[in-house]
């Protein structure tokens, strides 16, 4: 049998990475900003974080739509928005330009995470979900390790502004792409006829569960009942804190108190997201692997992102480690952890959703709960390094937080996600 539906994870693996390089390109070019607009540690922090404000708004309205309107118009939709407006930020002259470019941005990306994890239910049988969700995100680390070289190299040369317009083209290349060639699989003509029936068969949890299902949706009210999503959704915000810490810290924090050049920043932050990248994958498929003896729809793999969690806290360490090499694995084991726990813990919210409906305006909850914790690790960094004049505590709060999240999934996402909808007709369907 053709294996086709790859391409649908190169799409996804692509969207991710090019979300991540749009985000990323302002941590990159911070320091010639900051001195061009003249900027303080707290300021650069409300900047970084700007952009997850109208993100985490539009989370959950566009997680609806995407229910309803389908995946292609809304994906279409989200990276023409964040691409133009990445493009955009290069043509910024004060500091409120910035923010507002940054603001258009995050609510164009909004559609990234839900648009992804609704594909991967439709298109990806439940055996293959967690390493074609690994796949996928671990784009966002693969976005960072390309933009860290690319774009420090394109600023060195030609100044800040240039990066950002690069950035932003590369998105509508993507949009050309996907406008031509993705659909749902049993529209999609490229695809043959023994693939689209495994997909169709296979791609729900348990085999009486698929998305010919025809149980209606659940109202997002009846979704955050369940005890399980608001698990997912701390467990999220305590790992994208310190994913946040990274993509919007790391270069000055390297400028700054290891003393890199722009250059080498780039060249030194590329090779631990390089790490995540092929890590993430392969955390992916051994947890598929160990999930065809207990089934995608126990929840064991609550367990994987635990221990993934604790590896992440690896960045307790760094206010400990003196020499680049030492720090290069640690950045490296840190990465790889909170890479993991994020496509672990997006596999884990398909496994415990009984109805494929619902899956955008879940996923759309968990990353709120993401980016609330996210929105603040820019600004709480700021803060910090404000008052010690150390980024110390910063890492540490970091690492304590990971430590958390883990306790978390252990305890609160031992059941089902449970809806009124989904058992009322779970009973009828029962009766009958």
């Amino acid at each position: 049998m053709s294996y086709r539906r790859g391409w649908i994870a190169v799409f996804l693996f692509s969207l991710s990475m090019i979300n991540y390089m749009d985000r990323i390109a302002l941590s990159i070019a911070a320091k010639p900003i900051e001195h061009e607009f003249k900027l303080s540690a707290v300021g650069m922090g409300y900047l970084f974080s700007s952009f997850i404000w109208s993100y985490a708004l539009f989370l959950l309205p566009m997680g609806i739509l995407i229910d309803r309107l389908g995946t292609k118009k809304m994906a279409g939709v989200g990276i023409f928005v964040w691409s133009a407006a990445t493009a955009l930020t290069g043509a910024a002259s004060s500091f409120a330009s910035l923010i507002a470019a940054r603001l258009v941005m995050g609510a164009g990306e909004s559609s990234s995470n839900p648009v992804t994890a609704k594909v991967i239910r439709q298109w990806i049988p439940a055996g293959e979900r967690g390493m074609v969700t690994s796949m996928s995100n671990s784009g966002s680390y693969a976005g960072p390790a390309i933009c860290s070289v690319l774009l420090g190299t394109l600023i060195a040369a030609f100044g800040w502004r240039v990066s950002f317009v690069i950035a932003g083209g590369i998105g509508f290349v993507w949009l050309a792409a996907w406008l031509i060639f993705f659909d749902s699989p049993e529209k999609a003509r490229w695809l043959g006829d023994a693939e689209r029936e495994k997909i169709v068969r296979e791609r729900g949890s348990k085999p009486a569960d698929d998305t010919t299902d025809k149980s209606a949706a659940s109202g997002l009210r009846n979704l955050v009942r369940s005890k399980t999503i608001w698990g997912l959704a701390l467990t999220q915000g305590c790992n994208v804190y310190t994913q946040y810490l990274f993509l919007t810290w790391l270069p000055s924090y390297l400028q700054s108190t290891r003393h890199l050049s722009l250059t080498h920043t780039g060249l030194f932050s590329a090779v631990p997201y390089a790490a995540a990248v092929i890590l993430c994958i392969f955390v992916g498929r051994v947890s598929d692997q160990h999930l065809k003896k207990t089934g995608v729809g126990t929840g064991a793999r609550r367990n994987a992102v635990a221990i993934a969690m604790l590896t992440g806290s690896a960045i307790l360490a760094v206010p400990f480690t003196t020499s680049l090499p030492m720090l290069l694995v640690v950045f490296s084991i840190t990465l790889t952890g909170i890479a993991s726990t994020t496509s672990l813990n997006f596999a884990l919210l398909n496994d415990m959703l009984p109805n494929a409906k619902d899956v955008a305006k879940a996923m759309a909850f968990v990353v709120v709960g993401g980016n609330i914790f996210g929105m603040i690790a820019p600004i709480a960094t700021g803060y910090v390094i404000q008052a010690t004049g150390s980024y110390d505590w910063a890492f540490g709060i970091a690492g304590l937080l990971l430590i958390t999240g883990a306790v978390i999934v252990l305890t609160m996402t031992r059941s089902p996600v449970s809806t009124g909808v989904s058992q009322t007709a779970a009973q009828a369907r029962a009766q009958v």
